[in-house]
């Protein structure tokens, strides 16, 4: 299938690796040009080179913290009027509510919530002006099942997506839709990170919670990135004009709800 986005061009946040990575990819497959971001400048720009090489597409990497208004000021000077938008930020750390004071929670707010807030501010009224836009934000399989120990990410991407969903309902007359990805587990550092800790108060190796939540998966294994970026590229697509403001759970049926 044709997804009718060659020649346009992309930010994607986050996407020096993992799932910003993956859908980085999709997208230039796609023909798409690109502005990328992470903090890591070396990754970054080694992903960049790898993107370019493979698909031809032209690869802009901006080293910078997203979540700072530094950091997007660089993202947003290299590409002001982007077609499509990906939002992504790592997510934030798990633990114990009665441990994290105020200044936690505005840091995960600020990451999770705020951020892609202030892009798609910066960015949704041009995308409005030129009757084409497609916006993707990565939040987390937690916003319709929430993980007890995450409820920094529980909190500030369920408010992300309170704010896209009443958002979306004004853009897509405009052919601008807005819509969430929401990962499950995938093959990406974030697990493994999540893993160590689980690890750790278990008296377990990572291999060996890894292997588990695993098997606790309904698909028997992880997610992979590029099946991850393929949905993300079909929603930047000029066939998803019609969906808009809905959260995509990507997580190989484990979510146990019909809705």
């Amino acid at each position: 299938m044709d997804l009718g986005i060659k020649g346009k061009t992309a930010i994607v946040c986050a996407a020096s690796k993992g799932l910003g990575k993956g859908c980085a990819r999709a997208l230039a497959g796609e023909g798409v040009d690109l502005v990328i971001n992470a903090r890591g400048k070396e990754a970054l720009e080694a992903t960049a080179s790898e993107i370019a090489e493979a698909t031809g597409v032209k690869v802009t990497a901006v080293a910078a913290d997203i979540t700072t208004p530094e950091g997007r000021a660089a993202v947003l000077a290299a590409c002001p009027a982007p077609d499509i938008l990906v939002t992504n930020a790592g997510g934030p750390p798990a633990g114990d509510f009665r441990n994290w004071e105020r200044d936690v929670w505005i840091k995960a707010l600020d990451a999770n919530m705020l951020t892609p807030i202030a892009l798609i501010r910066a960015t949704v009224d041009g995308m409005i002006a030129r009757r084409f836009g497609r916006i993707v934000n990565i939040t987390s399989g937690s916003v319709k099942n929430p993980y007890p120990s995450l409820g920094l990410s529980n909190g500030a991407r369920a408010g992300l997506t309170g704010f896209i969903g009443g958002l979306a309902r004004q853009t897509a007359r405009h052919n601008v839709a807005i819509n969430n990805l929401l990962p499950g587990s995938h093959a990406t550092d974030r697990v493994t990170q999540l893993a160590m800790g689980e690890a750790k108060s278990r008296g377990k190796t990572v291999e060996e919670v890894l292997e588990e939540q695993k098997a606790a998966e309904n698909a028997g294994r992880f997610g992979t990135i590029e099946e991850f970026g393929a949905a993300c590229a079909f929603l930047c697509s000029v066939h998803a004009g019609y969906i808009s403001g809905q959260n995509l759970l990507l997580d190989g049926g484990s979510y146990p709800g019909i809705l």
